[in-house]
């Protein structure tokens, strides 16, 4: 069993924002594998199916991305998950708009969603980093990551997100070397 969670915010105000993306992309997978988003429990709205032949439960914590941990470890115990069976989708400033990065463990990187997982069930879980680029120089991160995307990131996102569900489904499938080699790149478009 795999635990596929995006993070985000629960709530229309923060359905389009940059902090949300991991939302959109495992959304993404779910229509992608037919697996409906639609039971409530550990904290979180889920579905459960199979991707690529590995059985799988998709989660989006409705705890607030602070909290995240508190329903990642719900569905963690409860699944008998240990982290290496986790998979977190998650925005990341450090990163140009659009370009991906697949990781497995390390350092939360002042990201308080992972802070909050890690804080809950430990590290050594993979990570599917989405990048949504810095805000302008001395701009405020928190209100930045809470912002909508432009005009011009909007136009890209569709395809940011379908190639962010496709890396979900190579972690899944064929594991996260492979997916690292495959999508771990400077820029969307290379």
């Amino acid at each position: 069993m795999k635990l596929i969670v995006g993070l985000g915010n629960p709530g229309e105000q923060y359905a389009e924002t940059r902090h949300n993306v991991g939302f959109m992309v495992v959304e993404r997978l779910a229509e992608e594998f037919h697996l409906s988003l639609k039971r409530k429990g550990y904290q979180g709205v889920y579905g459960v199916g199979r991707i690529l032949g590995e059985e799988v439960t998709l989660l989006l914590p409705q705890t607030f991305m602070n909290r995240s941990g508190a329903s990642v470890g719900s569905a963690s115990q409860s699944l008998g998950v240990e982290p290496g069976d986790l998979i977190v989708v998650h925005d990341e400033i450090d990163l140009e708009p659009g370009c991906l990065r697949v990781k497995v463990g390390g350092g939360h990187a002042g990201h308080n969603g992972l802070r909050s997982i890690s804080s809950a069930i430990g590290n050594g879980f993979a990570r599917l980093r989405v990048g949504v680029g810095r805000p302008p120089e001395g701009g405020d991160v928190a209100a930045y990551v809470l912002s909508r995307f432009s005009a011009a990131e909007r136009a890209s996102l569709p395809q940011w997100v379908v190639k962010g569900a496709e890396a979900l489904a190579v972690v899944v499938g064929e594991g996260p070397v492979v997916a690292m080699n495959r999508y771990n790149q400077r820029s969307q478009t290379e």
